[in-house]
């Protein structure tokens, strides 16, 4: 079963933008997973394929009306047991153990939001989760959902040729990822740590676990439980 992917977008030539070439382009051309970009507009009911409307109660911008997108998403999955995703600053942030889950499953349909949003009414009606990739503002969700996109499909089986590859990196066991070092041995003064040219691989893991607790106290003490940083 391969993992099929649709985005409800006003953009649809945005994608599949990155995701075409390297790893991702190589999976999708094996048949490892699939993208289809719908535009939004295809499903509005008027000449000027009006898609949104202004904020009930005023204030700026204008919002994506829930009958227009609730076509869109009808009209794409019905029932096919994929999750449906709104790309949203105010949604749960996207972790590893998400996208891991994602990609275990058949797919997903992620819409795209603009404007100031999307009418509440199609998240609660249609079950959207919503989705964020960090603390800042997007002109629109389609960078959001590429990077969610780029995280999925590059743990699915297969697509990178060392399957451990996937299993040391940040997040994966709630650390950041350790240092990396390669030749030339010295460079500029700077030798590369004795114990990953030590060959002993009970060092090396140790080195490997030690330096991602001190980078992610350092850097994220957040992910680390109580009284475990090094401070």
């Amino acid at each position: 079963m391969s993992f099929k992917a649709t985005v409800l977008t006003l953009y649809p030539e945005m994608f599949p933008g990155h995701l075409g070439f390297s790893l991702a382009g190589k999976a999708a051309g094996r048949g490892d997973w699939s993208l289809e970009a719908v535009n939004i507009r295809d499903f509005a009911d008027d000449k000027h394929r009006s898609v949104d409307d202004t904020p009930a109660g005023g204030g700026a911008g204008m919002v994506l009306r829930a009958d227009i997108l609730a076509k869109a998403i009808d009209a794409v999955s019905a029932d096919d047991g994929r999750p449906r995703l709104l790309m949203s600053p105010r949604g749960r942030p996207l972790t590893q153990k998400r996208v891991r889950e994602l990609a275990a499953g058949p797919g997903a349909v992620i819409v795209c939001g603009r404007f100031e949003g999307v009418d509440q009414r199609v998240i609660d009606g249609r079950a959207l989760e919503e989705v964020s990739i960090g603390d800042y503002i997007l002109s629109g969700g389609e960078p959001a959902a590429l990077t969610l996109l780029d995280a999925v499909v590059r743990v699915l089986p297969g697509v990178m040729g060392n399957a451990e590859s996937g299993t040391h990196e940040s997040f994966e066991a709630g650390l950041l990822e350790h240092p990396h070092y390669t030749r030339p041995a010295e460079w500029e003064g700077r030798t590369i740590p004795e114990a990953l040219t030590s060959g002993n691989h009970a060092a090396i893991d140790r080195w490997r676990t030690a330096e991602a607790v001190k980078l992610t106290g350092a850097r994220r003490p957040d992910l680390l439980p109580a009284g475990s940083s090094d401070d």
